[in-house]
């Protein structure tokens, strides 16, 4: 079984028919899910022969953790980009973590396709391969907390946060915000209503903030 991870740069390299593989399987998998998708299902989608697909990739497994991973390189990469629009230079620290906060919660609906496989990854963790979520977890959601833990640790070396651990506050962060959000909406299967959700939002900064702002 192959582990690697494709990168960006790599799969904007992609022949077109593997780009159609991967897209139809991401659509079948959190669809059907991980034990129940078939190889033909997505051949048949993807308008390609079942042997073309083990062209490309070796097993269901394989094609599986190509596709999460390449989903979670994306969303990784979206949130890397809305942490420098926001946190990079501060303004105004509760403002700037709420335009964060609000705009990384409303990016799960730019990843549809992805986050419909993240619930098949939470609904049926029993039954995918450790290794490949192992490989997930770390390109994936714990990548987030650590693309945000070195702009608090900024934000805290500029006398604005008090924390020992970057990584830790990153994580109580992401809880408070986006990971309540995620849970009430099922990573955006359920919507909820923009003042609902912008509520949980603020909600969650101004915890945070008492946890870990400076005092005056």
């Amino acid at each position: 079984m192959t582990t690697g991870a494709m990168t960006v740069s790599s799969r904007r390299g992609m022949p077109e028919k593997r780009r159609a593989i991967t897209r139809s399987a991401r659509a079948v998998f959190g669809r059907e899910g991980y034990a129940r998708a078939s190889v033909d299902t997505i051949a048949l989608e993807a308008g390609v022969s079942k042997r073309t697909i083990y062209n490309h990739f070796a097993d269901k497994e394989q094609l599986f953790q190509t596709v999460a991973l390449e989903g979670a390189e994306q969303v990784t990469e979206a949130v890397g980009e809305l942490l420098e629009r926001h946190l990079r230079k501060i303004v105004d620290l509760r403002e700037d973590l709420i335009a964060f906060g609000l705009e990384r919660v409303a990016a799960v609906a730019e990843f549809p396709d992805h986050f419909a496989l993240v619930r098949t990854i939470e609904a049926e963790v029993t039954r995918i391969p450790p290794i490949v979520l192992e490989v997930w977890k770390d390109v994936g959601p714990l990548s987030s907390h650590k693309k945000l833990a070195p702009y608090l640790r900024e934000i805290a070396d500029r006398g604005l946060l008090v924390l020992d651990d970057a990584e830790r506050a990153a994580n109580h962060f992401n809880l408070l915000t986006i990971t309540d959000v995620n849970q009430r909406t099922f990573y955006g299967a359920l919507p909820l209503p923009e003042a609902e959700a912008a509520e949980i939002v603020v909600d969650g900064v101004d915890a945070f903030l008492r946890l870990y702002r400076a005092q005056d």
